[in-house]
């Protein structure tokens, strides 16, 4: 991976997935992405020129908001990115940084009747990336567009509400593309700059979709991927707090926890549908059962799916990581019935060799570990101690 340094900033490119490192000396000053662009050294919505004039945008994500999960799909190049009205008390653009006005007004332009996307600038994607130098650094993710191809004006930007403290607020989702351009030039960025029209540097799929709306989406084929034990776990301490209160729950009855485990996979898609949760039924080894619809909704097909779930321990009350193993995987492939596929979700782990073994051979399973299980919850809106107690005791009554 391309590290930039802190003092080199000001003269390099913008290369797709490299570092850009901050600062060390503990102040707003280490911020990287000012170094590289003049925008200023703090917020999520960033800009150069002035809001009817703009040069271009930076949107910065830490990617650790619970609430706003910004998120990027490397394999389609789509970018979630939520707006900055995050807290209660003000209209849904009455923001410090203008961000939502600037949203607004992108996807006004985008889909405007007499000259759509002429108004739009450059919009560079920076993620919060820490390293041994700097807690400062950056990752650049790319050069991106507002709107999608497979979503209409109704659906790119969507105002949503949220309740804090019983109070209830706006804030923008907005769906971007990330073009497919793997290195921006200093000298385009110059002459964003200084207003250049029609640069040599223009990146060719940024030039196409301002002239006729084409959009050329960054998009990769995902390796075999096998996630280790560690990226399956929670990798923060709220999250940790959520899981070990979901296992710590079901472990005392934990074929309760199939309802859970069905529940969140359904979670992951509307058109997933749960036939049978078959706790204490003769049920061939399966947890439960269900169907994806799809194809057309007055066409449609149905794949079924069989769910097993384990409420292994993750990790915490001082013991180790139970992670499911070769046996418990091998036992969910044995049951899959012809075109079916499998889903095995945990409160833990899956072993490396289990993983492993699935992957290469190309078994039809679905893995939702511990830390899948939080996020999904939290995306849900169940992100908070109090709501997930509320909602586990509500929804899973235990016997005793």
């Amino acid at each position: 991976m391309k590290i930039y340094p802190f003092d080199k900033l000001s003269d390099c490119d913008l290369i797709i997935d490299a570092v850009y490192e901050g600062g060390n000396n503990g102040n707003v000053g280490d911020d990287p992405i000012n170094k590289i662009l003049p925008v200023g050294n703090q917020g999520g919505f960033r800009y150069a020129g002035s809001l009817s004039n703009l040069k271009y945008i930076i949107l910065y994500t830490s990617g650790e908001n619970i609430d706003w999960p910004d998120t990027i799909d490397t394999e389609t190049g789509i970018f979630q990115y939520y707006g900055d009205n995050k807290k209660p008390g003000h209209e849904l653009h009455d923001t410090k940084k203008n961000g939502n006005t600037i949203l607004k007004n992108l996807f006004e332009s985008l889909h405007s009747q007499e000259s759509p996307r002429t108004n739009i600038p450059p919009i560079f994607i920076f993620k919060k990336y820490p390293t041994k130098n700097s807690n400062r650094s950056v990752q650049f993710k790319g050069l991106c567009v507002p709107g999608t191809v497979d979503k209409n004006q109704l659906e790119d930007l969507v105002a949503i509400w949220k309740t804090t403290d019983g109070l209830r607020f706006q804030n923008y989702s907005a769906f971007f593309t990330i073009l497919n351009i793997a290195k921006i030039s200093r000298v385009w960025l110059e002459s964003l700059n200084n207003r250049v029209i029609d640069s040599k540097e223009e990146p060719n799929s940024f030039n196409k979709w301002i002239k006729n709306g084409k959009y050329t989406p960054l998009t990769s084929q995902r390796t075999i991927s096998i996630r280790t034990i560690k990226e399956q776990l929670p990798d923060n301490k709220f999250e940790w707090d959520l899981l070990k209160i979901i296992y710590e729950y079901f472990s005392s009855e934990p074929t309760l926890f199939e309802y859970l485990a069905a529940e969140i996979y359904r979670m992951t898609d509307s058109k997933i549908i749960i036939d049978e949760v078959t706790r204490g039924t003769i049920d061939g080894g399966r947890d439960a059962i269900g169907r994806i619809k799809l194809g057309l909704n007055d066409d449609p097909i149905f794949a079924e799916f069989a769910v097993e779930a384990k409420c292994y321990n993750p990790g915490v009350l001082d013991k180790k990581t139970n992670s499911v193993g070769v046996k418990e995987v091998s036992r969910l492939i044995s049951r899959i019935r012809n075109r079916q596929f499998g889903v095995l979700v945990s409160t833990s782990a899956v072993a490396k060799q289990a993983y492993e073994e699935v992957r290469t051979d190309g078994h039809p399973i679905i893995f939702l570990s511990g830390k899948d299980i939080v996020k999904i919850l939290i995306e849900k809106g169940i992100n908070t101690i109090p709501t997930l107690i509320e909602y586990l005791s509500e929804n899973y009554k235990k016997s005793t």
